[in-house]
C-alpha cells in the first residue's frame, strides 16, 4: 500500500467509532481505491488505513464528506518517509496554549490593542515583523523580572511533551522555532524538552524593556531559514522535517516542510498547510505518523507538561 488515511480525534473526546471506520472505507471504494484492513492505534482515538490506487487529494476529500460533521481529522500520508527524523514547532499557541505578548498586555491594561493586531498578523492582513515591534512597544516599561515571572503562567498544550518524548526516543531531533520572546522560549524548550529553540530577543536597558526588538526580527522568512540552516548542518532534508504552526508567520516553514501540520490553526496556515489538525491535540502529530498509542512516551509521574 502506498499511502495511509489516518482518522483522528480529541483523545479527551474520543469519536472515531466503528462505524467511522466503515463509512471511510466505503468512501475509500467509490474513489477507486483499494483498501487494507485498519488498525487502531488508539482505540476510538485514531485508526489508519492502508490504500492504494487513487490520488491523496480525492481520498481525502471524499473522506472528509463521509465524516461529516463529526469532530474528527482526516489526514492522508504516504507511506514512504512517514516518520520523521525532525519536528521543527512553533510555540505560541501551537506548544503553548499562551499568546506571550497578549498576556502581558492583559496586565499592562492595553489587552484588546495588542490582541487585535496579533489577529491581524496571525491571519496574515498586516506583516509580522511590523506588527511584533508594534505590540513590543507598547510593552516599554515593563521590568525584565515581571517578564520572567510570567513563565509561570504559561500553559502547554495537551500532548505537547508526549510528542516531543516520543520522536526523540524514536531517533528524531526536535526545535522550537518562535516569533515570540527568547525568555519563554528557554523556558518551553527545558520543560518539553526540545533540542533547541530560535527566537526574537529584547532591547532591556537596566532591567526595564525599552519597547525595541534585537535585529533581524525572526519572522515569516526566518523561520524557513532557521529550518533549512539546521538541516543543512545535520544532513537531513526538507523531507525528513514535521513542522507544525498556526499563524501566517509560519507559512513557508509547513510548506518547505516534508510534512506540514496546521494545527487549530488561522485561516492563512490552514489553507497553506499540506496537513490540517482541527480537533485533537498534539498527539495527533505522532499519529498522522503511524505511532500507536502504546508507543507513546508519556510525561513522568508529577510533571506539569503533557
Amino acid at each position: 500500500m502506498t499511502h495511509f488515511v489516518t482518522l483522528i480525534s480529541d483523545p479527551a473526546v474520543p469519536r472515531v467509532t466503528d462505524g467511522t471506520v466503515v463509512s471511510a472505507r466505503w468512501a475509500l471504494e467509490d474513489v477507486g481505491a483499494e483498501a487494507a484492513a485498519p488498525e487502531w492505534l488508539a482505540r476510538q482515538v485514531a485508526c489508519d488505513i492502508p490504500f492504494t490506487g487513487s490520488d491523496p487529494k480525492t481520498v481525502q476529500q471524499a473522506i472528509k464528506a463521509s465524516v461529516g460533521r463529526a469532530p474528527v481529522d482526516v489526514v492522508v500520508t504516504a507511506a514512504r518517509n512517514r516518520r520523521k527524523r525532525l519536528l521543527v514547532s512553533d510555540m505560541e499557541s501551537t506548544i503553548i496554549r499562551n499568546e506571550m505578548v497578549d498576556d502581558l498586555a492583559d496586565l499592562l491594561g492595553v489587552g484588546a490593542i495588542v490582541k487585535e493586531i496579533t489577529q491581524r498578523a496571525m491571519n496574515g492582513d498586516i506583516p509580522f515583523r511590523a506588527a511584533l515591534a508594534k505590540r513590543v512597544e507598547l510593552l516599554g516599561g515593563l521590568e525584565q523580572d515581571f517578564l520572567l515571572a510570567l513563565r509561570y503562567r504559561i500553559v502547554f498544550m495537551p500532548g505537547a511533551q508526549t510528542l516531543v518524548r516520543t520522536m526523540h526516543a524514536n531517533g528524531a531531533l526536535t526545535m522550537l522555532i518562535s516569533g515570540g520572546f527568547r525568555i519563554y522560549a528557554e523556558y518551553v524548550q527545558e520543560k518539553c524538552g526540545f533540542d533547541t529553540y530560535v527566537a526574537n530577543d529584547i532591547v532591556l536597558k537596566d532591567g526595564v524593556l525599552t519597547g525595541r526588538l534585537v535585529e533581524p526580527v525572526l519572522g515569516v522568512k526566518g523561520k524557513q531559514e532557521a529550518m533549512d540552516a539546521f538541516l543543512g548542518d545535520r544532513n537531513l532534508t526538507r523531507d525528513d522535517t514535521l513542522a507544525v504552526g498556526d499563524g501566517a508567520n509560519d507559512v513557508l516553514m509547513l510548506q518547505a516542510a516534508g510534512a506540514g501540520v496546521a494545527f487549530r490553526a488561522k485561516p492563512a496556515a490552514a489553507a497553506a498547510a499540506q496537513h490540517r489538525i482541527k480537533f485533537g491535540d498534539l498527539t495527533a502529530l505522532l499519529y498522522l505518523q503511524g505511532y500507536r498509542r502504546d508507543e507513546f512516551k508519556t510525561a513522568k509521574a508529577g510533571a506539569r507538561v503533557t
